[in-house]
C-alpha cells in the first residue's frame, strides 16, 4: 500500500510575515512622516501669514495715528476694510478678531486678520488661493512619492525576507527529504548562513547520529534474535519431519505432525521477513525471481486448509490465468499467505475465494463480518503510520504494508459491514 500524509502548512510562511511585518511599520512610518510633515507646514503656514499680516497692518495703524486722513490702497492680493464699510465682504462681517485662514470669498480663498484699533475694527485679507494650489499640487506630488517609496521599499524588503528566509527553506526542504531507511544523513547549511541556522543545523546532526546508532544497535538485536530463533525453529521443523517418517504413527499424531512442521515454516518464513526489513529493506527487491502467481496460489490454498477444519468455511480457488511477476518468492508466500490467514480468521462459514487477475493481482473475497468506512479508513492511517488495524490483525497487515512500500506493490481492502471484506493484493506499480 503506497499511502503518504499531506503536509499540513498552517498559517502564513515566516517569509509573508516578515514581509507584512517590514511592509507595515513602512506604511506606518510613511503615514507618520506626511502627518508630521503636513502638521509643521501648517503650523510654520500660520506663523507666517500672521508675521506678514501683523507687520503690514502695524505699519498701517502707525500711518493712520500719524496722518488721521492716510487712505490704504488694495493690491491684487492684499485688501484692507473697516467693519463699518458697506463695501465689507458677507464672509468677512461675522469673523472675530484674529487670524483666520481658507475664508472663501468669492470662489478664492483668502487669509484674514482682525483687530480692534481705536474703537473700530480693521480686517487685512491676504488673496492665498494660488498658494493653495499649489500646495495641494505639492501635497500630491508628496503622496505620489511616498506611494513610489513604499512600493521601492516593499521590493527591497521582499528582496532582504527572501534571502533571510532561503536558508530556512533549504533546510526545511533537506528535513523533509531525511529518509528513516538511510544511513549517515545529515544536514548541510552554507558558511555564509546566519549562527542560529548553523546552531539548529548541528543539533539536528547530533540527533541524526545518535537516531543512527540507535536504529544500528536495533537492527544488530534483531539480527541476532533472529539467528538464534532459527536454530529452535529448525529443530522444531526437523523433529517433526524425522516423526512423520515414522511407521506405524496414528493419523490423529500425523495430523498434530504435519501441523507443527507447517507452523514451523510459517514462522521461519515470519523471522526471515523481520531480518530482511530490519536489516536492508532494499535487498528485497534485489533478491527477486521468476516466479508464476497461478502454480504458486493453489499451493498456499493448500497449505492453509487445514485452519478451517474448526469451522464451517470453504476454500475456493476461482480459474487461474498464466501470470508470472519478478519478486521474491519468499516474499510473495508470506504477504498472499497473511492475507489467507487474515481472511480465514476473521470469517465464521462459507465460502472465502481467491482470484487472480491479470496482469498480477490477487482477491481475496471472504464472508467475514465485514467493516465500516470509518473502520477502513482507520486502518489505512495506521498502515501509513506503521500500526496495526483494529480487528487482531496481528503484525499480518504491518508487514504486508511495509512490504508494498519498498516492492511498489498496492494492498486495497472494500468491505460493507456484516457483508465480508475484498481484500486486493496488485504486484504492479501502475
Amino acid at each position: 500500500m503506497n499511502a503518504t500524509t499531506p503536509r499540513r502548512v498552517r498559517g502564513r510562511s515566516l517569509r509573508s510575515r516578515i514581509l507584512l511585518a517590514l511592509l507595515g511599520y513602512v506604511v506606518l512610518l510613511s503615514l507618520v512622516v506626511i502627518a508630521q510633515g503636513n502638521l509643521v507646514h501648517e503650523r510654520a503656514e500660520r506663523l507666517v501669514w500672521r508675521t506678514m499680516l501683523n507687520s503690514e497692518l502695524d505699519h498701517v495703524v502707525e500711518r493712520l495715528r500719524d496722518q488721521p486722513g492716510y487712505r490704504w490702497t488694495n493690491t491684487n492680493t492684499m485688501a484692507l476694510y473697516d467693519a463699518r464699510d458697506a463695501t465689507l465682504p458677507a464672509p468677512l462681517r461675522t469673523i472675530g478678531p484674529g487670524l483666520h485662514d481658507d475664508i472663501d470669498i468669492g470662489g478664492r480663498y483668502y487669509v484674514v486678520l482682525v483687530r480692534r484699533v481705536d474703537a473700530r475694527t480693521l480686517l487685512l485679507t491676504l488673496d492665498v488661493t494660488d498658494f493653495e494650489q499649489r500646495e495641494v499640487h505639492t501635497a500630491v506630488n508628496v503622496v505620489g512619492v511616498a506611494l513610489g517609496l513604499i512600493v521601492v521599499l516593499g521590493l527591497i524588503v521582499a528582496w532582504i525576507a527572501n534571502r533571510m528566509v532561503r536558508p530556512l527553506s533549504r533546510m526545511a526542504e533537506q528535513i523533509g527529504d531525511l529518509r528513516p531507511d538511510l544511513p549517515a544523513q545529515r544536514i548541510d547549511v552554507r558558511e555564509s548562513a546566519s549562527s542560529e541556522l548553523h546552531v539548529i543545523a548541528d543539533a539536528l546532526n547530533d540527533y541524526l547520529q545518535r537516531n543512527a546508532r540507535f536504529v544500528e544497535r536495533e537492527r544488530t538485536f534483531i539480527d541476532t534474535a533472529s539467528h538464534e530463533l532459527r536454530t529452535p525453529i529448525a529443530v522444531i521443523s526437523g523433529s517433526a519431519e524425522l516423526a512423520l517418517q515414522q511407521p506405524g504413527l496414528p493419523a490423529p499424531t500425523q495430523q498434530q505432525l504435519g501441523r507443527i512442521r507447517r507452523t514451523a515454516r510459517d514462522v521461519e518464513q515470519l523471522i526471515s521477513l523481520l531480518l530482511v526489513l530490519a536489516k536492508d529493506p532494499a535487498r528485497l527487491a534485489r533478491a527477486s525471481e521468476r516466479v508464476a502467481l497461478d502454480q504458486l496460489l493453489p499451493a498456499i490454498v493448500e497449505d492453509h486448509r487445514h485452519l478451517t477444519r474448526d469451522k464451517a468455511l470453504t476454500l475456493a480457488l476461482a480459474p487461474l490465468p498464466q501470470v508470472e511477476i519478478s519478486a521474491p518468492l519468499p516474499i510473495v508466500q508470506a504477504a498472499i499467505g497473511n492475507l489467507l490467514r487474515n481472511a480465514i480468521e476473521h470469517s465464521d462459514r462459507g465460502e472465502i475465494r481467491v482470484r487472480l487477475l491479470a496482469p498480477a493481482t490477487v482477491v481475496i473475497d471472504d464472508p467475514g463480518h465485514g467493516m465500516t468506512p470509518e473502520e477502513i479508513s482507520a486502518i489505512y492511517a495506521r498502515m501509513a503510520r506503521g500500526g496495526n488495524g483494529d480487528r487482531g490483525d496481528g503484525i499480518g497487515l504491518d508487514l504486508i504494508s511495509r512490504l508494498c512500500e519498498h516492492l511498489g506493490w498496492r494492498l486495497s481492502l472494500a468491505s460493507d459491514q456484516g457483508r465480508g471484506t475484498t481484500t486486493t493484493l496488485s504486484f504492479t506499480n501502475t
